[in-house]
C-alpha cells in the first residue's frame, strides 16, 4: 500500500532532525520509491507521481510545501500530514533510504537521480515541468541498476 507523498516527506525529515533541503528531500524520497517498487514487484511507495525536471525527479506536492526554504533546511511543515507507522513496509523503506543516503551531499544524490539510462533522463524535456515518471520506466530503471 503506498502512503501520501507528503506524510513520507514528513518521515524523511524527521528521521533527518528536520536538516534535509527540498533538493535532497526528493531525491531520498525517489530513491526509497525506486528500491520500493523493485523489491515489491511494481508497488508504489508514495501515492504521487514523480515528474521531470531540471533537478531531476520531483513530487510537485512536496515541492510546493517546502520551496519556500529554498535550499535551506526544510523546517516543521508537515506536522499536520497523516503519521506512516513505523512498523510499516513503507517506513522500513523510507529509513532504510535516509540511512543509505546520509553521507551523500545534494550533487551525489542528483548524480544518481540523473542517470543517463534512468527514467528521469527518459523523461526529461530541458525547462519542462508536468512530465510524468511512469511507475514502469522508474521499476525499469531499479532492474537497470542491478545488471
Amino acid at each position: 500500500m503506498s502512503v501520501p507523498s507528503l506524510s513520507a516527506a514528513r518521515v524523511i525529515c524527521e528521521l533527518r532532525d528536520w536538516s534535509v533541503s527540498n533538493l535532497k528531500l526528493q531525491k531520498i524520497l525517489y530513491i526509497a520509491h525506486m528500491v520500493h517498487l523493485g523489491e515489491t514487484n511494481g508497488l508504489p511507495l508514495i501515492n504521487e507521481n514523480f515528474e521531470a525536471w531540471d533537478y531531476g525527479p520531483v513530487a510537485p506536492k512536496i515541492y510546493h510545501r517546502a520551496k519556500s526554504f529554498g535550499n535551506n533546511p526544510i523546517r516543521h511543515v508537515f506536522h499536520w500530514v497523516e503519521d506512516v507507522s513505523p512498523e510499516s513496509r513503507e517506513f522500513s523503506y523510507l529509513k532504510w533510504a535516509s540511512d543509505e543516503t546520509s553521507s551523500m551531499t545534494a550533487a551525489k544524490l542528483v548524480s544518481i537521480t540523473h542517470w543517463e539510462k534512468g527514467a528521469w533522463a527518459n523523461c526529461y524535456k530541458p525547462g519542462s515541468r508536468s512530465i510524468k515518471i511512469p511507475n514502469d520506466l522508474i521499476l525499469k530503471e531499479y532492474h537497470d541498476r542491478q545488471k
